[in-house]
């Protein structure tokens, strides 16, 4: 059970990161904190790494109510793409925010009212059904997810209201509150502000047989929450570097991105996509020997963009190192 920033003792990844660890929020049914924040008391980069979907403490009631609970949590989770951000923010000095709690329990890059109400037994589902919304979350993978392709129905017995508000209120909402106040200290510090949210995707299907899909898709709401040039220099980095990238598609980011991403007063953010082949064995469960290759990489890119972030003025007080 995963319960904070890890270490990857492989290659040169066997240092841990000694920065202060704050953890926030709750997870029910455990003494665990809902995530933790490292790095942003004095944040030596204008980036914010996130991973909202890596965590992996599970209550035991939790286990409990899912009927199938090794497929839907390896289905659920960005597979170790939390300890994947915490190498590259060990790397480079990033500030840090890692989920401890799971997606199976609440989904972070989701609305508080993207639920389907039908999935809880003492709600008025007629009635929130009506939402817009609700329609959304119908899909399956709303604010509690409930379907899984080749599995169907995530859990055995439904929620109820009370299990609802308690996780919105100990995980979902001070996750989000963290988030903000990290994103504005580091405006504070460095006059801008770019949130890289850091997701794991299963290997894109090839469209015709002589297709190479992306590797990574950089998503900023179709130009909604990021400076373009943000989003342009990702692109630029990984194609120097000979990855295969799209931009937005079909990965354009989700709730994070439309509640933190406020470009027009120096707060960007973007969403990462990376395909779990490139760090995990071929049944995409555990690290491969590539894991250390995608964090030089990827922090190489954090680097890159921490320096197009910041404002011209502020670029000739810009530390090479972390402090």
């Amino acid at each position: 059970m995963h319960s904070g920033p890890a270490s990857v003792a492989m290659g040169n990844l066997d240092q841990e990161d000694t920065r202060p660890v704050v953890r926030g929020g709750s997870i029910p049914g455990t003494s665990e904190a809902a995530f933790v924040v490292q790095g942003i008391e004095k944040p030596a980069l204008p980036v914010l790494l996130a991973a909202p979907h890596g965590g992996r403490v599970y209550s035991d009631g939790l286990r409990q109510r899912m009927r199938e609970p090794a497929f839907s949590m390896l289905r659920l989770e960005d597979r170790l793409v939390d300890i994947l951000a915490a190498e590259i923010a060990r790397e480079t000095g990033a500030p840090v925010i890692l989920a401890q709690a799971p997606r199976a329990m609440i989904d972070l890059n989701r609305a508080g009212d993207d639920m389907d109400w039908s999935m809880v037994a003492d709600s008025d589902a007629g009635k929130s059904n009506n939402s817009r919304a609700n329609r959304r979350a119908r899909s399956g993978l709303g604010l509690i997810p409930r379907r899984l392709t080749g599995l169907g129905e995530i859990w055995n017995e439904r929620h109820t209201r009370a299990e609802v508000a308690e996780r919105i209120e100990c995980i979902h909402e001070p996750y989000h509150r963290a988030l903000s106040e990290a994103l504005s200290a580091i405006r504070r510090r460095w006059g801008a502000a770019l949130l890289v949210d850091l997701h794991s995707m299963p290997p894109l299907r090839k469209r015709h047989p002589d297709d190479r899909p992306a590797e990574f898709v950089v998503g900023d709401r179709f130009g909604a929450s990021s400076d373009g040039m943000l989003s342009a220099a990702a692109l630029g980095y990984l194609g120097r570097h000979e990855r295969r990238a799209a931009h937005n598609r079909p990965y354009a980011g989700g709730y994070v991105l439309d509640r933190h991403g406020k470009p027009a007063v120096g707060i960007h953010a973007i969403q990462l996509e990376v395909c779990r082949s490139l760090y995990l064995d071929s049944r995409l469960e555990e690290p491969s020997r590539r894991f250390p290759q995608l964090v030089r990489l990827l922090a190489g890119l954090v680097r890159e963009l921490a320096g197009e972030v910041m404002p011209p003025a502020r670029e000739s007080s810009f530390p090479l190192a972390a402090e």
